[in-house]
């Protein structure tokens, strides 16, 4: 589980009660006419999650013999082969046209000899150090990147939601500019899930990735965030380290030419010095900023800076396997998890430099195996089941980002999924969270399978921070397929948020990303079972029913899925 934050899991304040974010939709249920197994069917059908396959693919995957599963490496077709034949074991059919591998074509892109970030246009120019002032990289693949007396414009939250009847680029021309942006979206500070952009709860449209994406389609010729620690839920030292080093991006026709030139951050206390000199105070626009109907800002100053740029290409791969269905095969039911880890890293205090990986994310491709395995068992659904382990996640979602944009399966038949990242060894606990909230009608099933298992819904702790939008099933979810993202609370039946607290702290502290996340015999899978058997339940309701979930009107993933389905041939 990786990227630019450390996402520690399993930290929801589980003795809290039901928020109003959770009964958001409260009222939730199945379209009429949505025909799903009954419950004594899949009550059933429901096989046993194995325990032994888990340890035993979770064990091997974490071993040193895979030297921490870093992709585009010599150990690369080692771990293929393993989850290839795990894969066959578990029942299933090479899914990639009668191949099990999607090759991932990415490029690493290593900036060298950057330039200070030079201010210009009112008053003595200001200079800014790469580092410790601004970062800043390049999505192109071009041995130079030189940003060279670009118009500064200050556009909020750099939002065009027509949804909302929000766009903060109304009326001003981005071409050959550089777009000065906040960070996450207006309803930050919300103490509650009220407000156009759900209140705190952040929105895709308070991501970093957004807001660049959206800064391109503009026509910018570069992008900066001013960095905020709140309500970015990070401090610059992990921006500085996230956006220094090597950058790793999925391979596109055009070499990256349709996006900036340059996308980057300034510090909170830098952007307050650019907007003085522009005859403007930071604080003061942001709180306009958060109002509709807000238009952009032309500072009157200029912006230089640049780069060289290293560049490497290579390819890795995802495994695709497929479990054909009964009644509905070109429809489709995806299940995720990541294959790669960090590889060799810097050595702990005993010398081990391999960062293994066991927990992030050997347990989730584990869970993928067992849930073939148990599929498999039960005999095909009525709607094929497609089973993908994915590359690169560390890197930034590459390896599903890859598949959304180049599926297998069309996206249009693709009915919805469930996401498996870093499963984390513990025992049972009393309740989950739907990560994001109440965005989709997947709520329903979710909700009537805690029902079923005795377990209790709570709020995801920390909503403010995005934790939707940084595993895999983002990929997806961003083109339109609604996704899963559930998560084990830490009350747990033994010993309570106490040791669910603990356990969870302990991991985040010590073992995440660290050469210390390795596989033990003395975990304690109870949890984990859990947790499979829950998206063993979720996949297969999709899987055995005839129902198209979709996202609620007011979601922002809602009107990508309508236009797919509008254009659909036989699929939603």
């Amino acid at each position: 589980m990786g990227s630019f934050v450390l996402k520690s899991r399993l930290l929801l304040l589980a003795a809290l009660a039901l928020s109003t974010s959770v009964h958001a939709h409260a009222d939730t249920k199945l379209p009429k006419g949505t025909a799903l197994p009954p419950p004594e069917m899949r009550d059933e059908a429901k096989p046993a999650i194995s325990v032994p396959l888990m340890k035993e693919v979770t064990r091997t995957l974490a071993s040193d013999a895979f030297e921490g599963r870093a992709p585009s490496t010599s150990v690369e077709p080692k771990v293929l082969d393993y989850i290839v034949a795990q894969f066959k074991a578990a029942g299933l059919q090479p899914g990639n046209k009668g191949q099990w591998l999607q090759p991932v074509p990415t490029v690493e892109i290593t900036a060298a000899n950057e330039t200070p970030l030079t201010i210009a246009g009112k008053g003595a120019a200001q200079t800014f150090a790469f580092g410790s002032d601004y970062v800043a990289a390049s999505y192109r693949v071009t041995p130079q990147t030189r940003i060279k007396d670009s118009e500064l414009v200050f556009v909020g939250y750099g939002i065009n939601a027509p949804e909302l009847g929000w766009n903060d680029y109304a009326g001003v021309d981005m071409k050959g500019k550089t777009a000065v942006i906040l960070v996450n979206d207006p309803d930050y500070a919300a103490e509650t899930e009220e407000g156009p952009f759900k209140g705190r709860r952040m929105t895709y449209y308070g991501r970093w990735t957004y807001k660049f994406e959206e800064a391109a389609r503009q026509g910018a010729t570069a992008a900066l965030i001013v960095h905020d620690t709140f309500p970015a839920a990070y401090g610059w030292n992990v921006v500085n380290s996230s956006w220094t080093g090597a950058q790793y991006y999925v391979q596109t026709p055009d070499d990256g030419a349709s996006q900036t030139a340059a996308n980057g951050w300034v510090q909170k206390p830098v952007a307050e010095a650019i907007l003085k000199a522009a005859g403007q105070d930071l604080a003061a626009l942001s709180v306009a900023a958060k109002r509709k109907g807000f238009k952009a800002v032309p500072l009157g100053l200029t912006a230089s800076f640049g780069f060289d740029n290293q560049v490497r290409k290579s390819v890795s791969n995802n495994v695709v396997g497929i479990l054909p269905g009964k009644v509905h095969p070109d429809q489709y039911v995806l299940y995720s998890g990541h294959w790669d880890h960090l590889g060799h890293c810097t050595p702990d205090a005993s010398g081990d430099g391999i960062c293994n990986g066991a927990v992030d994310n050997a347990t989730g491709i584990a869970a993928l195996t067992a849930l073939a395995k148990a599929n498999s068992e039960a005999g095909p659904a009525a709607r094929s089941q497609v089973f993908l382990a994915v590359t690169l996640e560390e890197s930034g979602l590459l390896g599903s980002e890859y598949y959304a944009a180049n599926p297998v399966y069309p996206l249009d038949h693709t009915v919805g999924g469930v996401n498996m990242d870093a499963l984390l060894p513990a025992p049972r606990s009393r309740s989950y969270a739907m990560v994001g909230g109440d965005k989709s009608d997947l709520t329903s099933l979710f909700r009537d399978a805690l029902a079923d298992e005795g377990l209790r819904e709570v709020p995801e702790d920390h909503s403010e921070r995005g934790g939707y939008y940084r595993s895999d099933h983002f990929s997806f979810a961003k083109r339109g397929v609604p996704m899963f993202n559930i998560e084990r609370s830490t009350d747990l039946f033994e010993g309570g948020t106490a040791a669910g607290d603990a356990l969870s702290e302990e991991y985040t502290a010590k073992h995440y990303h660290a050469p210390s996340d390795e596989y033990s015999d003395s975990w304690n899978w109870d949890g984990i079972v859990e947790d499979v058997s829950l998206f063993y339940r979720l996949g297969r309701d999709l899987a055995d029913s005839d129902f198209w979930p979709n996202w609620h009107k007011d979601d922002e993933f809602r009107a990508v899925r309508d236009k797919a389905c509008a254009a659909s041939q036989g699929g939603c």
